[in-house]
């Protein structure tokens, strides 16, 4: 492969970064949003982790003064479930929640809230204290499968890649992988890849960037990216290059979407291979999906613009060296500054 020697060189004459537009999109996702987001009142945890480490990628945590960022904290501390055997504990994803019974069935945690609430703590400065910890971590142990693979929560619900890296994600954050049998979520991981090396949410189902990104982040915090072989990592790169069109898609013959910026990009950042991307034309297709009045990222050209789109297009950036945009650690989704943070508290833990 040729390497691309402009890799790191940020010179584009195209459009700018609306960065004030986006700041007031995240606002408004904090505090208004569209009627048709009311389907997705279970999933507030998820929008606010969007919306908040997106004004943190933007450098603009500031719009909070510090009562709002308590505000913030306690809310979040308000959704977290726990008990003494371990089976119910994390985050739940909305207040909505907090009006069943204390032993309703529907009561507990579930793995991606709980990502994105321990990201969303370190974000707003918060140290953990609150978090019952190994409570979560005897959680975890109880929603991994025989084979590997983590199903979301306690609840029947689904079970795949996604939940194996909000797994890895959780015990990265608490400093603490007993909750996971790291040798059978890689032994999930290898049967998971396919005839093309990439990656699907499962064995024996379809490649995925999404999945892909999953798994590749899962082995680099797990520490295990050489259980993949050279051939493994040289046909997974092939793959994830070979996802770029102008932008990047998640599967052959589909259109580019602004989220795989991220997802396909970040993989590649993991594995050592981002220069052979073309920067040039993944920024242009970006840009394309821009919203410049209200701000914001869409999916494609002329999709209206929604949290998830809005901060994995600015992490896209990010990744690379957009000026004016925090750099951020590809395997957490996080900015490296509150990576950094997090190294802090772990070093405090450990001296304990």
């Amino acid at each position: 492969m040729k390497r691309n020697n402009k890799a790191h060189i940020i010179n584009y004459p195209q459009e700018k970064l609306r960065k004030r537009e986006h700041v007031r999109f995240f606002e408004r996702c904090l505090k208004l949003v569209p009627q048709h987001y009311s389907l997705l009142d279970s999933q507030r945890m998820t929008i606010a982790f969007f919306s908040i480490s997106g004004l943190d990628v933007l450098n603009s945590l500031d719009i909070f003064n510090e009562n709002q960022a308590k505000s913030i904290i306690n809310w979040i501390y308000s959704l977290q479930v726990y008990d003494d055997e371990g089976e119910l504990a994390g985050f739940q994803g909305s207040t909505a929640f907090n009006y069943l019974k204390e032993r309703s069935t529907y009561k507990c945690g579930a793995i991606a809230h709980t990502y994105t609430a321990l990201s969303t703590l370190l974000i707003l400065g918060d140290d953990l204290s609150r978090v019952h910890r190994q409570s979560i971590v005897r959680s975890l142990r109880k929603l991994q499968r025989p084979d590997g693979n983590f199903t979301a929560s306690l609840v029947g619900s689904e079970s795949d890649m996604r939940f194996v890296y909000c797994a890895a994600c959780i015990s990265y954050i608490l400093d603490d992988w007993s909750g996971m049998d790291i040798d059978k979520t890689v032994e999930f991981i290898l049967n998971s890849i396919s005839y093309d090396f990439a990656i699907g949410q499962c064995p024996e189902t379809e490649s995925h960037g999404g999945s892909t990104f999953c798994a590749v982040a899962t082995l680099a915090l797990a520490n295990r990216l050489d259980s993949l072989s050279q051939n493994q990592r040289d046909g997974l790169i092939r793959w994830l290059l070979m996802k770029q069109g102008q932008g990047f898609h998640g599967r052959p013959n589909k259109p580019d979407d602004t989220c795989y910026s991220f997802w396909v990009v970040a993989a590649l950042k993991i594995l050592n291979a981002f220069e052979f991307i073309n920067i040039e034309k993944n920024r242009e297709y970006i840009m394309t999906t821009q919203n410049l009045i209200t701000g914001g990222f869409a999916k494609q050209v002329d999709n209206s613009s929604d949290a998830l789109h809005t901060y994995f297009g600015l992490c896209g950036l990010s990744l690379m060296n957009e000026k004016g945009l925090k750099k951020i650690m590809p395997s957490l989704a996080i900015s490296l500054q509150t990576a950094e943070r997090l190294k802090s508290i772990h070093e405090h833990w450990r001296a304990q």
